[in-house]
């Protein structure tokens, strides 16, 4: 992964992360092939922040099926990125 902005893809923001925000950890949609390394510098890159810690979670692709026909939704991986103390990101 050479681009930073490969690597994130977006943030992920509902309900339950909208509260995790307010403990300074922040939930992304990441490139399936990256790793918690190149995560933790794209963040600290694009958002100018430091970061304390990355867990990942893989979601895999489920069948999907509409009459006989058999498809796959997209697969997702998610980053939970918490940051160091002073520092925030601001998304809109």
């Amino acid at each position: 992964m050479d681009r930073y902005r490969d690597i994130i893809k977006a943030p992920i923001i509902t309900e339950k992360t909208s509260d995790l925000a307010k403990d300074n950890v922040f939930v992304f949609s990441v490139d399936p092939r990256a790793n918690k390394i190149e995560i933790k510098k794209a963040i600290e890159k694009i958002f100018n922040v430091e970061v304390e810690n990355v867990n990942t979670i893989n979601t895999y692709a489920k069948k999907k099926r509409v009459g006989r026909y058999v498809g796959r939704a997209n697969r997702v991986k998610k980053a939970i990125v918490k940051l160091k103390e002073g520092s925030s990101i601001e998304l809109n």
